[in-house]
């Protein structure tokens, strides 16, 4: 059982390598070969000069200007005093609300934990409970409520603090959804022209014998829709051909590897084995294999793109349908559209960076399958991880390891390994199994066949969420505890079990305490230090870079990771929100990984991080959800708490907390939630007007015609894009009538839109 000394060594140790970071960023920042890695947000805007451009070979290897080193820590303010209003035109809506739900993590906790300190510590320590018990206990554990006696009527107090942080907690959940509701449609409303927002996306289109699928959307659409629609894109299956392409960039990047290092010493030409990575096979002459490997997958990919632009099969039964106006788009995404209400099935289209085009080639009708498939792989997923868990959970039992293996009682007793093992290593050791699971639960959400790269992180976000609960929270405490007790639980009888557990539960707050500090504190110091991509730029700047565009894609700026990011913090929400009551002294870690989080964070989006898409804020009902799941959880966990101590006169009045809770719950989803899932029609209407009344030459076709083709197609010629079935640039006959519009060429890739209504 870790003591209050097992915490400070690891404490110390974390708050160590959270300077350490910190201080090594702080220089490391300032050296002008870094200033691609710490900075790129703003080379990628064209805002900042590259400081290797000019001065002396020193000056461009080591900052000299020795003020510099004296403002070391200007980073600080420099992040904070960015307006919220610049920060969202800087780096969007979706960075700027993310960064909110840190504010709303110090919004909840600050009063929550004051409050807790003034009233329940003192009315948990003053007992001696658990010093009668016989349990294995520490100091911290007698702050808890596992230091009150059976039926005692300081529970009172608990309760009313439940109620307390309750009502405080959906006060700040009320006021944060309504102003992230309030800010998303201010920006849809001030936002710049995009084509996800006169698009929709058309899947489960019916077929027909006598028409393609483009002439039968077209049709559709042109009777239905008629005074809207404007063009189609229909959906190809490109997944080979963009395998195809991919492969020959990754070629082609050897051949420019090679070509630089033969450039470099002409006195031998470079080779390369053939096989395996190069590890093993013939050796061969690396500059004239990969030229015949792009020679030959240049043929491939050509062969590839004829195929599927006249191969019926390559075609799917989906489209990307634009129309004239915002508001057709949004009556037609937002209504059924045939009697059948599984054909013709509408939705709001991703921005064109936000579209994941592999999963637009998986019919309809398998999507079900396929997520019922994931669904019973991930309950298993979930439900085997909890053997590791377990496991961990013996490293934060130190006293009863030793007490079942003998032989390793000399170096456990050993004061500072004892204190570095329970107070550091189980954290780090579960840290370290949680690694490869974002890869794991991506790869079950693009199989379940989302269509948009926002849509996946989300549905990944949710399974590690459960993953979290289940495993880090739920497996944490139930293993932990039974190890813990297990000696007690042979040799009790059956009804005072509920007891001991009631007793066990609080006291895995030091296991929790840990994990917060190594990942929470040293963890997202860490993040700011971007030790990796810090590496990887150098050795790609030293190896592969010979142009200003080279350099430009050697940077690294990544993005906000929402598929582990979000749940990790939710986690910090279940954690406050379930010890509030059970265990105040775990609530101010909490806040000290809010408040850092939200500077390191901060700073990383206004500095570092290009978002792969805009949503519009469209994940906060997911967050507020959460939210709520973990305040309904630990108002029922602390009933059944109560219940274990015989207080059955208090308890009763908790009942009604978890009703009240989730009451309020609907009450916000059917107040903000229709903000971030549909476009309001009189929304809609007006910007069309403003947009009509400046800009009353607007060729929309145009603007259009080149947002949703497959960006395998943009590197096609004009007369090769023609002859895509989506579009043509004469009148498209069919077999039924005359179409009575025209459709306009194939487009390209937008570069620059985002999504708003994902």
């Amino acid at each position: 059982m870790a003591t209050l000394g097992d915490i400070g060594v690891s404490a110390a140790i974390n708050i160590l390598s959270a300077l350490i970071f910190l201080l090594a960023f702080a220089i490391l920042r300032l050296q002008p070969l870094n200033d691609r890695v710490y900075f790129p947000k703003w080379y990628l805007k064209g805002l900042r000069n590259d400081p290797l451009q000019s001065g002396g070979f020193v000056n461009k290897v080591v900052n000299l200007d020795w003020r510099a080193y004296i403002r070391f820590l200007n980073w600080v303010p420099d992040a904070l005093t960015m307006p919220e209003l610049e920060l969202i035109d800087h780096a969007g809506l979706d960075s700027a609300v993310y960064l909110r739900i840190y504010l709303l993590g110090l919004k909840i906790f600050v009063p929550i934990t004051l409050l807790a300190f003034s009233v329940l510590v003192p009315v948990n320590w003053t007992n001696s409970t658990l010093a009668k018990s016989g349990f294995t206990y520490s100091n911290i554990d007698k702050l808890s409520i596992s230091n009150l006696p059976v039926g005692s009527q300081r529970f009172w107090a608990h309760i009313i603090m439940a109620y307390a942080s309750t009502v405080w907690t959906c006060y700040a959940l009320q006021k944060e959804y309504a102003t992230v509701a309030a800010m998303r449609l201010q920006f849809l409303a001030s936002e710049k022209r995009r084509p996800d927002q006169f698009t929709v996306l058309v899947r489960n289109v019916p077929p027909d014998t006598d028409e393609s699928v483009s002439e039968c959307v077209e049709n559709f659409f042109m009777v239905n829709h008629t005074d809207h629609y404007i063009t189609n894109q229909v959906v190809y299956n490109a997944n080979k051909l963009a395998k195809l392409v991919k492969e020959k960039n990754s070629k082609q990047n050897w051949l420019d590897y090679y070509h630089l290092k033969y450039s470099r010493d002409q006195s031998k030409r470079p080779m390369m084995k053939t096989h395996f990575l190069g590890l093993c096979g013939n050796k061969v002459d690396a500059i004239n294999y990969q030229t015949a490997e792009v020679e030959r997958l240049a043929k491939e990919i050509a062969e590839e793109r004829e195929r599927v632009k006249n191969d019926p099969k390559s075609i799917m039964p989906a489209a990307f349908v634009s129309f004239k106006t915002r508001w057709g788009a949004a009556v037609c995404a937002q209504t059924q559209q045939s009697r059948n209400p599984t054909l013709w099935l509408t939705d709001w289209a991703p921005e064109p960076r936000d579209v994941y085009w592999k999963n637009l080639a998986i019919p309809y009708v398998y999507l079900t399958i396929r997520r019922l498939i994931i669904g019973v792989a991930f309950f298993f997923l979930t439900f085997f991880f909890m053997i590791p868990i377990t496991f961990v959970q013996t490293l934060a039992s130190i006293e009863g390891i030793r007490k079942r293996v003998p032989f390793l009682k000399v170096i456990i007793d050993i004061p500072f390994i004892k204190s570095f093992i329970q107070g550091f290593l189980p954290g780090i050791a579960l840290k370290i199994f949680l690694i490869v699971l974002p890869t794991i639960l991506m790869l079950m959400s693009k199989f379940e066949g989302w269509e948009s790269i926002s849509a996946l992180e989300r549905r990944s976000a949710s399974k590690y969420y459960i993953f979290n609960f289940v495993n880090v929270f739920l497996g944490s405490i139930i293993a932990g505890a039974a190890f813990d007790q297990l000696n007690t639980f042979i040799h009790q009888s059956a009804n005072e079990i509920p007891k001991t557990i009631g007793v066990a539960i609080p006291i895995k707050a030091t296991f929790f305490i840990t994990y917060i500090m190594v990942d929470g504190w040293a963890g997202i110091a860490g993040e700011i230090l971007r030790l990796k991509p810090l590496i990887i730029f150098h050795l790609k700047n030293f190896f592969l870079v010979k142009t200003e565009r080279d350099r430009e894609k050697a940077m690294d700026p990544g993005s906000i990771d929402f598929n582990t990011g979000e749940p990790q913090i939710q986690l910090y929400f279940l954690l406050g929100l379930a010890y509030t009551v059970v265990t105040p002294f775990l609530l101010p870690f909490i806040l000290v990984f809010f408040g850092l989080a939200y500077l390191v964070f901060r700073h990383q989006i206004i500095n570092v991080y290009n978002q792969k898409y805009e949503s519009g804020a469209a994940f906060w009902p997911d967050v507020h959800g959460r939210i709520i799941f973990a305040l309904v959880f630990s108002q029922l966990s602390l009933l059944g708490l109560l219940s274990t101590k015989r207080a059955a006169q208090s308890a009763p009045f908790l009942i009604a907390l978890p009703v009240l809770t989730i009451s309020f719950h609907f009450f916000c989803k059917g107040r903000y939630e229709p903000a971030f899932t549909r476009y309001p029609l009189q929304e809609a209407r007006r910007k069309d007007s403003l947009e009509r009344a400046k800009e009353s030459n607007l060729n929309l076709k145009d603007y259009l015609q080149n947002a949703y083709l497959h960006p395998v197609f943009k590197g096609d010629d004009e007369d090769d894009d023609e002859e895509l079935e989506s579009n043509s640039g004469v009148l498209v006959p069919t077999k039924r009538n005359q179409s009575r519009g025209n459709t306009p060429a194939p487009s390209r890739m937008s570069a620059n839109s985002s999504n708003s209504f994902s």
